[in-house]
């Protein structure tokens, strides 16, 4: 059967209904006359292995999955219909199939209800359902791009609730608009916004959710072509990777992005703000796996690579990173290592107007915050925070880690000058 008639066959048709990919790698080996073990050499692993792959499909590990995928060469649409990630009627579960609970959106509106998070259960809600099943497009007339940049506008500006009302129109549309033609800018820009999706959920703390926005950034990405999307995605990825523990699976995704940036050879202004903000991620997630020597040796080829770019970042660049910035990442790092003084002494010549966004003005307050509270100090810890609330008040109310420090600041130093504006900013104890 030649290639097309092979992915245009009803079995490979029932696949995408059942969003079964492991079925559709089944599909592509057969077709080409390969035995298990064939296959298992070209993507390097045993017979057994891409056994299993083929009947846990969804349930797989994703890298392997995408690398059998690429292997027999199943198209992007098709792939992607299979994993439900575009909005063709094609990739829903039929109606009168069975649903996985954890897929069912009233119960994940239950479980979402009962986190006590101060972003609205509704928004979260709204989300994670169209992670689940692309809505249908909106008909807005404003153009894709601009949207997208008004949504980073909005994650800048800390305003994290209004970002997760409008993610899912604006997913919805760049998942239909890179759907029928598949031309790699689509496919980037649709990247870019899964991207952005799971930057927010990580802050505000729903790591599955973000893993499954991770996924598919890094997904799409891929099929661009874009080695700046592909970035972006392998940073998200890490980042949440780290979150649930799985520091060696963050670190080798954020290796393989540094390495792929730097194949561009760092031409462009653009590229090595890439590298500079790669290396800063990878340092930091060194850190926090307790390699010392790694993490300070990648924050200083960070600060290098970024000594030549400009002290503010051109509108609109993917990697908005600057010496300051560094300089920050800097703070995160010793605090992360566990060493308060360094990460002060590496945020004494920080000040607001080096940073442009809220976001990272309220940013670099509740990392200092962070670090005066791992010194035992209450009143500077209240301070920053306080000032971290006055830029960009999403930064504390809406993450979980800083509440926590205002939970502990109210209940073991409530006279601390400070504290119950802090308090009552941060909102409800969950």
């Amino acid at each position: 059967m030649n290639a097309v008639r092979l992915w245009v066959s009803e079995e490979a048709r029932s696949c995408v209904r059942q969003q079964d990919p492991g079925g559709l790698i089944r599909i592509g080996r057969v077709g080409r006359g390969w035995r298990l073990e064939d296959l298992g050499a070209r993507i390097g692993c045993s017979a057994a292995t891409v056994s299993r792959l083929e009947r846990r499909g969804r349930k797989a590990d994703f890298d392997m999955l995408m690398s059998a995928a690429r292997a027999v060469e199943i198209p992007a649409h098709v792939l992607a219909a299979s994993l439900g990630l575009t909005g063709f009627p094609a990739t829903r579960v039929a109606p009168d199939g069975p649903r996985c609970a954890e897929e069912d959106p009233m119960r994940r509106r239950r479980l979402l209800t009962a986190t006590g998070l101060a972003v609205p259960a509704s928004l979260l809600a709204g989300v994670s359902d169209a992670l689940a099943s692309i809505p249908d497009p909106t008909g807005s007339p404003v153009p894709l791009d601009s949207r997208l940049a008004a949504a980073r506008g909005l994650f800048d500006a800390g305003q994290n609730a209004e970002l997760l009302r409008v993610l899912p129109g604006l997913l919805a549309d760049a998942s239909h608009a890179a759907s029928p033609a598949h031309e790699e800018l689509a496919l980037a820009r649709l990247s870019t916004a899964y991207s952005l999706a799971g930057r927010v959920l990580t802050k505000v703390g729903r790591y599955g959710d973000s893993r499954l926005a991770a996924d598919r950034a890094a997904l799409y990405a891929e099929w661009s072509g874009s080695p700046l999307a592909a970035a972006a995605a392998a940073r998200e990825l890490s980042i949440v990777l780290r979150h649930q523990d799985q520091p060696a699976a963050a670190e080798r995704h954020i290796l393989d992005a540094v390495a792929k940036v730097e194949e561009t050879g760092l031409r462009t202004d653009a590229q090595r703000s890439a590298y500079a903000q790669m290396l800063c991620t990878t340092s930091y997630t060194a850190a926090r796996a307790g390699a010392r020597d790694q993490a300070l040796t990648m924050i200083r080829d960070a600060a290098l690579a970024a000594r030549a770019l400009p002290g503010v970042s051109p509108r609109g660049r993917l990697f908005p990173i600057t010496p300051a910035a560094v300089d920050l990442y800097s703070v995160g790092v010793h605090w992360a290592l566990g060493d308060a003084g360094a990460a002060l002494e590496a945020g004494r010549g920080l000040r607001e107007g080096q940073f442009t966004t809220a976001e990272r003005k309220g940013r670099m307050h509740t990392d200092l915050g962070r670090a005066w509270w791992q010194w035992g100090k209450a009143e500077q810890t209240a301070a920053e925070l306080l000032s971290a609330v006055r830029v960009s008040p999403g930064e504390v109310r809406d993450r979980p880690a800083i509440r926590q420090i205002v939970s502990d600041l109210r209940s073991r130093h409530p006279k601390v000058t400070g504290v119950r504006e802090l308090v009552a900013a941060a909102g409800p104890a969950e």
